[in-house]
């Protein structure tokens, strides 16, 4: 397990290369992806969203969708390498608020990795839709009335590049997981769109396209429409900058 967990960590943050790499924050911002096949050879295809100081990366099988892992939590970058602190992990709970160090290098639209031939191509860079962050649940109607949700150790996150977006559902306290869903999203007119292409609780979700109407207020994310379930639904999102200054 520690094996595979290193592997997936290594996938992510790969090695340095001073002479070729952009070190620093805003060469990292943005999603990037990789395919592959596993030992087994089935092909994976994993997302990485780094995003308002936080990182998520999902994977799922590319024959029939299935969920496989999801880690993530905050990062930094320092000198040439980045510190990540895992708030979530699937694959180990006992990564859960701890840190590793890894090297990384980045080259055009590319990075690449130390001891593996897989690379991850950039997505985007951050830009492309009007929510790219980190955010955390904070209030939800009830009643037509905003009530708010305290921030806990059991969170909800939506982490947003420009054109990408991931759920997760966690406890950081515990290390428990709840659920994860993600894909592609466009923000038009108003309009928030989300095209699910993995989905852990429910496979038959993948393929769905859900239309929110959203705004921003006081930076906020005000998100209402009809759930993946059909129900109704009036959410606040706030940005994790925000949360953590206060």
């Amino acid at each position: 397990m520690k094996t595979l967990i290193a592997f997936f960590a290594l996938v992510l943050f790969g090695w340095s290369n001073p002479a070729k790499s952009e070190l620093s924050p805003e060469a990292l911002k943005g999603a990037w992806e990789t395919t592959f096949k596993n030992d087994q050879g089935r092909e994976v295809h994993a997302v990485a969203i780094m995003s308002g100081g936080y990182v998520s990366s999902a994977a799922h099988y590319t024959d029939d969708n299935s969920f496989i892992y999801t880690i993530g939590g905050s990062w930094k970058v320092e000198g040439n390498t980045i510190v990540q602190t895992y708030e979530f992990n699937t694959q180990d709970a006992e990564m859960v608020g701890k840190s590793e160090t890894y090297e990384y290098s980045i080259e055009g639209d590319k990075l690449t990795f130390k001891g593996d031939d897989r690379v991850w191509t950039r997505v985007d860079n951050g830009t492309g839709g009007d929510l790219a962050n980190a955010f955390l649940i904070t209030g939800r109607q009830q009643n037509g009335e905003i009530v708010d949700r305290p921030i806990r150790a059991r969170k909800t996150m939506k982490i947003l590049s420009g054109t990408r977006f991931q759920w997760i559902a966690y406890n950081v306290d515990t290390g428990a997981f709840s659920g994860t869903g993600g894909g592609t999203y466009t923000t038009v007119n108003g309009k928030y769109t989300e095209n699910i292409e993995f989905f852990s609780r429910d496979v038959n979700r993948v393929g769905a396209s859900l239309e929110f109407d959203y705004k921003v207020i006081d930076k906020a994310w005000h998100h209402s429409g009809l759930s993946s379930t059909g129900s109704p639904i009036y959410e606040v999102w706030t940005p994790r900058e925000i949360i953590e200054k206060n």
